[in-house]
């Protein structure tokens, strides 16, 4: 019984897991911070600009304030983005950009799924 409990539970960032149908092989989780379709397309935006406003990547990924804001945090808490508030005139300005961490993570999940990829291929 604790052994089917211990299964059940998903393995940290980076450690390595049983494959499906009980293969003797294991792979590493995925980052799952990155992996989900929405922080991925932020992480990705950024990675090929320099920085983005909200207003930007609002628009750009089609989100809601909200939503954004809460992905944001997200990578924001992960120390995959920095953000800086100020002020045009009286209107208020979030930018965002991908920290050195944010871009070694993304880089590490890139890689991580072209080896998946090629090993699916070689099949």
């Amino acid at each position: 019984m604790a052994e089917a409990r211990r299964a059940a539970r998903p393995a940290p960032a980076g450690e390595l897991r049983p494959l499906p149908g009980g293969a003797e092989a294991a792979a590493p989780e995925l980052d799952r911070l990155i992996h989900e379709r929405v922080r991925l397309g932020i992480v990705s935006a950024l990675a090929v600009n320099a920085s983005l406003t909200f207003n930007e990547l609002k628009d750009m990924m089609g989100l809601t304030d909200g939503n954004l804001s809460v992905h944001a945090r997200k990578l924001e808490d992960a120390g995959y983005l920095a953000c800086s508030k100020s002020f045009e005139g009286r209107v208020p300005r979030t930018e965002f950009r991908l920290t050195e961490g944010g871009r070694r993570a993304l880089e590490a999940y890139l890689n991580h799924m072209e080896a998946i990829i090629q090993a699916v291929r070689d099949r």
